[in-house]
């Protein structure tokens, strides 16, 4: 992913991260346990930030972990966090740490996806839910975005697929302002053009709902699911920072009771 530019000094960079947070420089200060004034000097160049000052000012601006690596480049430091390719052998204990938690979760879905939404795992119950979608969709590197809205993905099957995909693309815009990546605004533009017919959708049930659930049909049913997305607690690697757990509970118990006769 494509990560902010380093053409300008780091108090610009942080003066921008703390706009968009929408934190004024008394807040921030208040935060980080430093002055208004020593943050006013440090945006506009007037004083240099420590490396401990700019890690403590990216903590409490929530910047990505892959963007305080770059503020820390721009300040005139190393970099403080590596990025390791999950499939490295230092990664082991992490990937068998996933499959067992993935697999705790059949016959409910679950899948890891990385910062671009690229599927990393699935479950059983997964690979059971995306039965019918296209080959092509399911050639590596699978994109669980591409996988939902394409038309010859999960999309024609969805029930409730104006609410969904807008809850969808909602998520990718915060994530587009979160990274700053181009790499993600272009696949957002790409799966905001799909076709979005709503033929078919069927009409709400009326029965009150937690979250918005996901209403697909499956098998001649309808089974339903109410989503949630996890993370790493305190990453010190870019890639773990940038996995996300993604499971679909079910909704109802008819979704859980069809679920356990698919996979006993």
């Amino acid at each position: 992913m494509t990560t902010v530019a380093l053409d300008t000094g780091v108090g610009p960079l942080l003066r921008g991260w703390r706009e968009q947070r929408r934190i004024s420089q008394l807040e921030l200060a208040l935060r980080a346990d430093s002055s208004a004034r020593h943050i006013s000097f440090i945006e506009t160049g007037r004083s240099r930030p420590s490396e401990e000052m700019i890690l403590r000012l990216a903590e409490h601006l929530d910047i990505p972990v892959r963007e305080r690596n770059a503020l820390l480049v721009v300040g005139g430091y190393a970099p403080r966090f590596a990025r390791t390719a999950l499939d490295d052998p230092s990664m082991g204990v992490l990937r068998e740490a996933i499959d067992r938690l993935l697999a705790c979760y059949d016959p409910y879905p679950a899948l890891v996806l990385d910062a671009m939404y690229t599927v990393v795992a699935a479950n059983r119950g997964m690979r059971l839910l995306l039965e019918g979608v296209s080959e092509q969709l399911l050639t590596p590197p699978v994109n669980a975005m591409r996988l939902t809205l394409h038309p010859d993905g999960l999309a024609p099957r969805i029930l409730n697929l104006p609410e969904w995909r807008a809850d969808l693309l909602a998520q990718m815009e915060r994530q587009i302002a979160l990274a700053r990546s181009a790499e993600l605004r272009a696949l957002y533009d790409e799966v905001a053009a799909y076709p979005a017919d709503p033929a078919g959708t069927a009409e709400a049930t009326g029965v009150p709902s937690l979250a918005l659930p996901l209403r697909i049909a499956h098998g001649g049913r309808e089974l339903s699911f109410i989503s949630s997305i996890a993370t790493f607690n305190t990453p010190m690697d870019i890639t773990v920072a940038e996995l996300a757990i993604e499971t679909f509970l079910p909704a109802d118990r008819a979704t859980a009771a069809y679920l356990h006769t698919l996979m006993p």
